[in-house]
């Protein structure tokens, strides 16, 4: 290794691709240190992060690079899981992977990387950092099926300069291959969760730890009573199972809208679609490359590996649709594109 090898934390959630980064950058010649992020998880849960956490030691045994344990608990639970529960209390449909990036992997991780000396931090993730002209870029990963840039789009030039994803370039059967090459533990290890313990748990279940959940009624577009629900609050607009209808025909029900204060929600056969000629307001936003111009159709993705709409945006801070959106929810992250490059983003108001 080379003297002046610059130092970079690899975040290890002891799964495969995060392992495979740490494997490309010590094959690269960095100075390598695996960190394991302990994030809150829900008591009434198995807790299975200590398996996590013994694989990624595993890894960082086999590369020869040191191990260290970084407990983010009390950061996530009031960041992450908070923030959700608020936002399903207020109607709106959170997404906790965007503030996971944003305030842990790339707020608190990289803070603690920094006082301990790392010039950079790596992830797991499938997207791509690059220097243009002197300022930096975030691109799609180059495994379309795999790209996970829709989570980033919170991220700033300030976190851009100093975040790596080594697997970015690499389509997921080639992670596979590398960590076959490099001999990793983790090499046949099934698709991990990561951070997001969401995966194994029951949204009902879970926000019924935080708030009380009553049954309601489920209403055509008539206001027919049609079936019931397990409360209006879990539900999101688009979403067509997790309730009870009377259906003569068997079609598919979609949530088209909710009465929080009447705890009841309607739905359809039709899925619910937005008029083109509206606009729409985004707060908390983002832009990683400037402010879009206005007179540019760009692409825009509202929910992760959905599709791309065309779209113009309005004074830096409105969209308007140039095509019919399906299920468009207040809380959403709304990520502009423009072929490879991730423009940045904002929430639907």
């Amino acid at each position: 290794m080379a003297k002046d090898a610059k130092t970079v934390f690899v975040g290890l959630s002891g799964g495969v691709d995060s392992s495979v980064a740490a494997g490309l950058l010590k094959d690269a010649g960095y100075k390598v240190e695996g960190v394991f992020i302990k994030v809150w998880r829900p008591p009434f849960l198995k807790c299975s992060w200590s398996d996590d956490r013994l694989d990624a030691m595993r890894v960082c045994a086999h590369l020869e690079i040191p191990f260290r344990d970084l407990d983010l608990s009390g950061e996530y639970k009031s960041e992450v899981v908070d923030y959700m529960v608020s936002e399903y209390k207020r109607g709106r449909t959170p997404n906790p992977d965007v503030m996971c990036n944003k305030h842990i992997k790339f707020g608190k991780f990289l803070d603690y990387a920094k006082r301990e000396g790392a010039e950079y931090v790596a992830t797991g993730h499938y997207a791509r950092v690059e220097k243009r002209g002197g300022e930096f870029i975030l691109k799609k990963g180059k495994d379309e099926n795999k790209d996970q840039s829709y989570f980033l789009w919170t991220l700033g030039k300030d976190e851009l300069e100093n975040v790596w994803f080594p697997i970015g370039d690499y389509k997921k059967s080639e992670t596979r291959k590398l960590a076959e090459k490099f001999g990793l533990p983790t090499a046949s290890k099934k698709e991990s969760q990561g951070l997001c313990f969401l995966g194994e748990i029951d949204l009902k279940e879970f926000l019924g730890e935080f708030m009380e959940l009553k049954s309601g009624d489920v209403l055509d577009e008539d206001g027919n009573k049609i079936g019931a629900h397990d409360g209006a609050i879990i539900y999101t607009v688009g979403q067509r199972h997790g309730f009870r209808v009377k259906s003569e025909k068997g079609s598919p029900h979609y949530v088209i809208s909710r009465d929080m204060s009447k705890n009841t929600i309607t739905v359809s056969t039709k899925p619910p679609t937005l008029d083109i000629k509206d606009s729409y307001k985004l707060e908390d936003i983002n832009w990683i490359s400037g402010n879009p111009k206005e007179d540019y159709t760009y692409f825009a993705r509202i929910r992760h590996q959905g599709s791309l709409i065309p779209c113009n945006i309005i004074d830096s801070n409105k969209v308007k649709f140039l095509s019919k959106v399906d299920s468009l929810a207040a809380g959403q992250s709304l990520v502009l594109y423009v072929n490879e490059l991730c423009i940045g983003g904002g929430v639907i108001e």
